[in-house]
């Protein structure tokens, strides 16, 4: 586990960049091929059952993809090119139960960001925040004096501790990814190194979040700004999918790149060699 500066946040963003130069077309359709995916659901959005059964099929799938997009950036990195059938090496020999197993951290996010609501705020509390959200939603002008009674100096508490927490969470899965893919690790001793080659490296992963925050605002308003066209040609559901493409085609090779390039810098084996295979039988992770 290599120790790294705090500037090698800033470069593992310049080398996703560099991976997407590299291959734009075909990095850059993975990521557009992502942004339909997770758009997707959109056009379902007035039946619950089929919108929700779409988000938790993403949900499930999309480690997986994200493990064939690291196959894909692996082979740019060799000097090869990526191709729409990369996304499907998550599935092969294996990998699929424990790149879904990258998943246990987002859940126990979820699960403990609600206990701590209940706890910071309250289930009577938290009822009547839901209460004046409602009232307030049937008003053109809200009046200001419905949220004095809300506790939101919790729920402001309550909001920065999920994201800290959520950042920890992070740790677990940063290059958890690339050493399933790559080095054959199962999910938890990945994400065990992960969590501990992040939490070694705070200052570079501080630089790196707040770049990828603000490459990620940049990103966002310039596929924004693209997206009103089709906006005036086809309507704003339209412009909802051309933006998601847009913002994914480029935000999904530069992370995943950035993910792979702090992985070989940080846990990659320097002789290039894999970790053992896992067992043949039972669900590895």
């Amino acid at each position: 586990m290599t120790k790294a500066s705090a500037g090698d946040g800033a470069e593992w963003l310049l080398a996703g960049f560099g991976l997407l130069r590299r291959s734009p077309l075909g990095l850059g359709l993975l990521g557009a091929i992502f942004g339909f995916l997770t758009a997707l659901p959109l056009l379902f959005a007035g039946q619950i059952g089929m919108f929700m059964a779409l988000q938790l099929l993403l949900v499930l799938v999309g480690p997986v993809l994200m493990g064939g997009f690291i196959h894909a950036v692996g082979e740019v990195d060799a000097g090869r090119q990526a191709a729409p059938a990369h996304l499907l090496h998550g599935f092969a020999e294996g990998r699929a139960p424990r790149l879904v197993a990258l998943l246990l951290p987002q859940v126990a996010l979820a699960v403990f960001a609600v206990l701590l609501l209940l706890v910071l705020v309250g289930p009577t509390q938290l009822q009547q925040a839901i209460a004046v959200l409602e009232q307030a939603e049937g008003q053109a002008s809200p009046d200001p004096a419905m949220f004095e009674s809300l506790p939101i100096g919790r729920f402001l508490l309550w909001m920065l501790l999920v994201f800290l927490l959520g950042v920890l969470s992070y740790f677990f899965t940063f290059v958890a990814t690339p050493q399933i893919m790559f080095e054959r690790r199962g999910a938890l001793e990945s994400m065990k190194r992960s969590f501990a080659a992040c939490i070694r490296n705070v200052p570079a992963m501080i630089v790196f979040f707040v770049l990828l925050i603000i490459i990620a605002f940049l990103v966002s308003f310039a596929s924004q700004l693209v997206a009103v066209i089709a906006r005036l040609v086809a309507g704003p559901l339209a412009m909802q999918f051309v933006a998601q493409i847009l913002m994914m085609a480029v935000l999904m090779p530069v992370m995943l790149g950035a993910s792979y390039r702090a992985w070989q810098k940080m846990l990659a084996p320097p002789d290039g060699t894999a970790a053992p295979p896992p067992p043949a039988s039972g669900i590895e992770v």
